[in-house]
């Protein structure tokens, strides 16, 4: 015989096992097989009949075992002793006794400014050890400020994607949380790190601070004819900026130290030969290491 209890608390007593003998022959006590969760406890009922009743001795845990089999045996007083056996099984509902646990608590991702929209970035994953609506889980943004505006979560599978321009310019990197909560309301959160990797986006910017426009043929070598500065907003190599005069003239380029913390440098466009002594125009035309061009025109 079977008996399936399914469900919390203690079952409602079952009625003793039937013996139709008498006396010392009839029904005189109960055996439970051992099991650390459960044990039997027998209380007299009207009549004289005895009333056996399951004894829950600690908390159960679905996670680690959900059902529990028993078997219960009825015993008479006889010589010999005649006696009755039930299985019993027992399982074990689900209760929301587990918050979701994401893979990592912390993600990192390193991705190019300038990403097309839409792109995927990074995916999350939380597992919950509870089952059915206990388990299902859904994601969430928990510091949006700029975060809502720069990228998209998939609520239900964790994936996070590029939304609007990602420039490396304005921000270097974005630290945000994700929360993971369950249907029964449990919640636990891990943090991302993206970092943006600067792209060779952005020319050199050429910018005149002073310029010579007139210069006597009897100018000391060295003189300084005109200054100007450079300044690239990309880093690393990509920010690093070199000059050259293309025409043949008199003049050298003589660059200073960058001034940080920005990309910036000063440079100084210096006599370098002798002057005719006649009345001419010189045209330099300055090249950047990015193909840009800035033209200045320095007359004598």
């Amino acid at each position: 015989r079977w008996l399936h209890w399914r469900g919390a608390g203690t079952p409602d007593p079952q009625s003793p096992a039937p013996d139709a003998d008498v006396g010392l022959n009839s029904l005189q006590s109960y055996q439970l097989s051992y099991n650390e969760y459960f044990s039997l406890m027998v209380k007299d009922k009207a009549e004289g009949k005895n009333a056996p009743e399951l004894i829950l001795e600690k908390p159960l845990d679905r996670e680690h075992q959900n059902s529990h089999l028993l078997v219960l045996t009825a015993m008479d007083g006889g010589d010999p002793v005649q006696s009755g056996t039930i299985q019993i099984r027992i399982e074990v509902t689900d209760a929301n006794d587990n918050p979701p646990v994401f893979s990592q608590d912390v993600y990192k991702v390193s991705i190019p400014e300038n990403l097309p929209l839409g792109t995927s970035v990074l995916k999350v994953t939380a597992v919950d050890q509870d089952e059915g609506i206990n388990a299902k889980i859904t994601y969430s943004f928990k510091t949006l400020r700029d975060i809502g505006n720069m990228f998209m979560l998939d609520h239900q599978n964790g994936e996070i994607k590029s939304k609007g321009p990602i420039d490396f310019e304005i921000t270097s990197s974005y630290t945000m949380n994700i929360e993971a909560k369950d249907g029964g309301g449990m919640a636990t959160e891990c943090k991302i790190i993206i970092e943006i990797l600067d792209e060779n986006d952005n020319a050199p910017e050429v910018i005149f601070t002073s310029v010579s426009n007139s210069i006597t043929e009897d100018a000391e070598l060295g003189m300084v004819i005109a200054l100007f500065k450079t300044l690239d907003k990309d880093s690393g190599e990509n920010g690093e900026v070199t000059c050259l005069i293309k025409e043949k003239v008199p003049f050298r380029i003589e660059s200073s130290r960058r001034c940080s913390p920005i990309r910036e440098r000063k440079t100084e466009i210096l006599l370098s030969s002798c002057l005719p002594c006649k009345r001419l125009k010189h045209k330099a035309q300055i090249e950047t290491n990015h193909l840009r061009d800035c033209e200045k025109t320095v007359g004598f």
